[in-house]
């Protein structure tokens, strides 16, 4: 047996569930053990993606003691875009927003 949690963060709280399971135990089978999934329906596990310790897992990665299994949220926003938006947003107050020097 091994001794591993599962997490679950939302954005004003984190619910974590430690567990003891067989070894062999996959990531995706810690989770449905969890009772997470029943607890917070917006978990959909052929959507949400899994990590252990930070590190994105396939679901049916093979647990260590001591593992830490996270259930990552979709992204509401892709990052790469954000960033460009910024950029152009910043390149036009340059151009636009520099005051005369007198």
């Amino acid at each position: 047996m091994i001794n591993i949690e599962v997490i679950y963060a939302l954005k004003d709280m984190q619910k974590s569930v430690r567990l003891t399971v067989a070894e062999g135990c996959t990531a995706r089978e810690a989770v449905e053990r969890s009772g997470l999934v029943e607890e917070f329906p917006d978990i959909d596990l052929s959507k949400n993606k899994l990590g252990i310790w930070n590190k994105l897992a396939k679901p049916d990665a093979v647990l260590r003691d001591r593992d830490r299994v996270e259930i990552y949220r979709p992204l509401i926003a892709d990052p790469k875009e954000v960033r460009k938006q910024r950029a152009a947003e910043g390149k036009a107050m340059k151009k636009g927003g520099g005051e005369a020097a007198g």
